[in-house]
């Protein structure tokens, strides 16, 4: 829901002036005549190919690509998009069929056909590029054409997450001609068959987009063309905001920079506070001589204070999180607050003492400096005031840039490092199955037998989603007594605009992706 500050209060009577005046905003012509919405962010792509992108690149394919399937303004489940029809053929959920739109091109006037769906799906796991999206499709056996339309994708196990799957940018479908079969397209060119085409692209500058004639699908355009800037920081991007060269912003604004829109007298912007589903949350190495240990978790776990780094780091632009599911998802639990309730240091003790431990823990706490936001050192702090401050812990703080930082706990270098997740697609399934397993995206093994053997499994099964609460919730209950992770709290995605642009709240879709679309100028105020 749209939070507006008390500044536009006196938008109406602004209005009433400039119509006096006669001021050309409150005409009836076109307004796309003052050109190109630009929107402002901090998430710059980091390939423009998507066979290699896992990250925050998605922003852009989901408005210069299509899928088979995504999300309709108001859609929680995917709808078919380049697709006219998607199902699963059989009750196991191990075959799922779909029928492209007849008469799909690509931007560049080329075909869009069954066999160019079967090419982009099949490149991602031939690549299998470091950081790409190939783990997404961990349960395709293969893909099967018929005709120029028809797809058939067959699975090697239940999977009713796969229409999820398919949904994510990360399945953007690619020209063949353009986008070779076993490798990376390297240059700054692209031909989707999306809303907008992308005019031009300057690396870390802008990506300039101008409407789609061929496009068909579900997506109403409000607007001809945006220009997306890219920034380095929340400050230089809102401070573009204020002074009038971006009309938008939607990803990677500061905590200090959201009051300070909540609460400035300025009847020229307005937040957006929207639903977001990015988790913060702990992992514990168990290969670590203490934090191993589970009595050292557990204690850990009953002293963090998540409402405090809520309020005084983040100044309330997140919530508190007390499980690995966020709020606002079917089967999301509160485990942690069940098991530990409020923080005490009386029953961390206790469980260290039952265990053995009578001496203080010394603990490494690693975080990264460069990737979820410039409140993370600040957090770390608190989380080291917190602990040490129990006189049960002495905790040494670390950190490093992203790029090292992964081989870091790659490496079982970090007793405990602080990771962040924004979700695939808008599933509790997603905020389970990545962080369990032999393999997963924490690069620290978790095995987990019962939830990777039977309860995922047996959830993927049901195609009805609220029939695998159950599994689920056992899942989320099984990770709270491990306390392998420790979830800290759940983002929101808030989004500045000028008074005079309208749809940003249906622009977020459920994996709070920007879809560029929904963005258009009043005609008048």
């Amino acid at each position: 829901m749209p939070h507006r500050s008390r500044f536009l209060r006196r938008a109406a009577a602004s209005a009433s002036l400039s119509l006096v005046a006669g001021c050309g905003l409150l005409s009836d012509g076109d307004p796309d005549e003052r050109g190109p919405i630009v929107v402002g962010t901090t998430s710059a792509p980091s390939t423009l190919d998507p066979a290699g992108a896992w990250d925050g690149s998605w922003e852009l394919y989901r408005n210069v690509f299509q899928t088979l399937l995504a999300y309709p303004n108001g859609a929680a489940t995917p709808q078919p998009d380049a697709a006219r029809t998607c199902a699963f053929t059989d009750s196991t959920s191990r075959t799922y069929h779909c029928e492209l739109r007849a008469g799909l091109k690509f931007a560049d006037g080329d075909p869009l056909t069954a066999e160019a769906v079967r090419h982009s799906i099949d490149r991602i796991r031939a690549i299998d590029a470091p950081g790409g999206p190939a783990g997404l499709l961990g349960s395709l056996d293969r893909v099967e054409t018929a005709g120029e339309r028809d797809i058939v994708f067959h699975l090697d196990k239940p999977d009713a997450t796969f229409p999820f799957v398919l949904a994510t940018p990360a399945m953007s479908l690619v020209d063949p001609d353009d986008y070779p079969a076993d490798s990376l397209r390297e240059d700054t060119g692209v031909h989707g068959s999306g809303p907008y085409e992308l005019r031009s692209y300057e690396e870390g500058e802008r990506a300039v987009l101008v409407r789609n004639d061929t496009y068909r699908g579900f997506a109403k355009r409000r607007n001809d063309a945006v220009t997306i800037r890219y920034f380095e920081d929340s400050a230089g991007m809102v401070r573009a905001l204020r002074e009038g060269r971006v009309d938008v912003t939607y990803r990677g604004l500061a905590a200090d920079d959201i009051v300070a829109l909540q609460e400035h007298d300025d009847e020229e912007l307005h937040l957006v506070d929207g639903t977001g589903t990015d988790i913060s949350y702990l992992v514990f190495d168990p290969a670590d001589p203490w934090a191993g240990r589970i009595a050292v978790r557990k204690a850990v776990a009953q002293l963090v204070d998540r409402a405090a780094i809520a309020h005084k780091v983040y100044k309330d632009t997140v919530d508190p999180l007390y499980s690995m599911v966020p709020k606002g998802l079917t089967g999301h639990t509160t485990g942690f607050f069940d098991d530990y309730g409020e923080p005490s240091v009386t029953k961390a003790r206790g469980i260290l003492t039952a265990a053995g431990i009578t001496r203080r823990v010394p603990l490494t706490l690693w975080y990264t400096t460069d990737r979820y936001g410039s409140e993370t050192r600040l957090m770390f702090q608190e989380l080291k005031r917190q602990l040490d401050g129990s006189g049960l812990f002495t905790i040494t703080l670390k950190s490093r840039p992203w790029k090292t930082y992964v081989t870091g706990f790659r490496n079982h270098e970090y007793p405990v490092f602080g990771r962040g997740w924004s979700p695939d697609f808008p599933d509790a399934d997603n905020f389970i199955a990545p962080f369990v397993g032999e393999h997963n995206a924490l690069g620290t093994p978790y095995p987990a037998k019962e939830i990777t053997g039977r309860l995922l499994p047996h959830a993927r099964a049901e195609s009805d989603r609220a029939r695998a609460v159950e599994d689920l919730e056992a899942a989320q209950r099984i990770m709270a007594d491990d306390a392998r992770l420790l979830p800290l709290w759940q983002g929101r995605q808030f989004v500045a605009a000028g008074v005079d642009i309208s749809g940003a709240e249906q622009a977020l879709d459920p994996s709070t992706v920007m879809t560029m679309w929904a963005l258009h100028r009043k005609t008048s105020w």
